[in-house]
């Protein structure tokens, strides 16, 4: 027998599949791991996002500028501010945001004029009240910065109480202007109780408390007070026009009987000064055709509040407010 036999004993042969488990383990493993690094860049993309959202949310909210002082970049230009819609005490004819504006608009180094263009029917002769005392207290504070008032489609009652505080009226040849009078409506339900026999079951502490009470008849008393009323608000227009227009006023027996004429007409009237626009004001009044606009506009907080229906009760209460609140509509 041969020597030369090797004596170690013969190995079995290694599968080709021998290392799949731990192949199949690393694929896990570095699957994992891509899959908490993405996790975690996603997580970061959205905190960022929900930051810049926080963050711009807090400064449309608070008005912050970040862009430096207006008067470093702004440069000289007629100052524009817009009032839309009803005078009340929300939108953009409100006290609480065309005051602001005002305070900015005339305080910036920058402007040579203030524009308000309006376009109301009129509303709160509260808010206009008190639009109309502070631009006659900034028109004392910057009587070099004349404030002039441009009319789009009407500008009346409410509206022409605010306009009248102004330096001058501009309108177009077929704007609505005037409306000078105070106005307190509602209605009676008493006969149609009557007919339906339904009884009215009121209970006051005071005996004028049920004023104005739709479901009640209305007394010569309670008729008596409202219209005292009315006459003094009226009173309180009239004699805003009269400081505001001065001399140019032409009066006449209808002027303050709540009628409304024509922007040509006006003209005519003193109750406006002549026709122009808001871009004819800035480049052939002011001389300052750079158009800066001052609006306060709604900020998000406020859109995503009304989107959502928080203001309902706001608006459910507004609504039994107004039902007994003198207007200048």
């Amino acid at each position: 027998m041969s020597d030369n036999l090797d004596s170690t004993p013969p190995q079995p042969a290694k599968p080709a599949d021998a290392h799949w488990e731990r192949a199949v383990l690393e694929k896990l493993v570095f699957a994992t791991l891509k899959e908490q690094k993405a996790a975690r860049r996603w997580s970061i993309f959205f905190k960022a996002v929900t930051l810049l959202v926080i963050v711009f949310a807090l400064s449309a909210y608070f008005d912050i500028s970040w862009t430096g002082s207006d008067s470093e970049t702004l440069g000289r230009h007629t100052a524009l501010i817009e009032v839309e819609g009803a005078i009340e005490s929300e939108g953009s004819g409100s006290a609480a945001v065309v005051i602001p504006a005002l305070n900015k608009a005339f305080s910036d180094s920058g402007s040579v004029a203030v524009v308000l263009h309006i376009n109301s029917p009129g509303g709160s002769p509260v808010q206009a009240g008190m639009i109309v005392d502070e631009m006659v207290r900034l028109r004392k504070g910057y009587p070099g910065k004349p404030l002039y008032v441009v009319v789009d489609e009407i500008c009346a009652s409410g509206c022409y109480y605010i306009a009248a505080g102004a330096d001058r009226i501009y309108v177009n040849k077929a704007s609505i202007i005037g409306s000078i009078g105070v106005l307190m409506d509602g209605f009676g339900f008493t006969g149609a109780m009557e007919k339906l026999g339904v009884e009215r079951r009121l209970l006051t502490a005071g005996e004028n408390k049920g004023f104005m009470d739709p479901f009640s008849p209305l007394t010569e008393k309670h008729k008596l007070h409202a219209q005292q009323m009315l006459n003094e608000i009226h009173q309180q227009f009239i004699d805003v026009v009269r400081a505001g227009r001065g001399k140019r006023l032409k009066e006449t027996p209808d002027m303050f009987s709540g009628l409304f004429w024509t922007g040509a007409r006006s003209i005519d009237l003193g109750l406006a000064d002549a026709y122009g626009s808001v871009d004819s004001v800035a480049r052939d009044v002011v001389k300052a055709e750079d158009i800066v606009d001052y609006t306060t506009h709604e900020g998000l907080q406020e859109r995503v509040l009304k989107k959502f229906g928080a203001a309902m009760g706001a608006g459910a209460m507004k609504s039994a407010l107004d039902a007994v609140r003198p207007s200048l509509h």
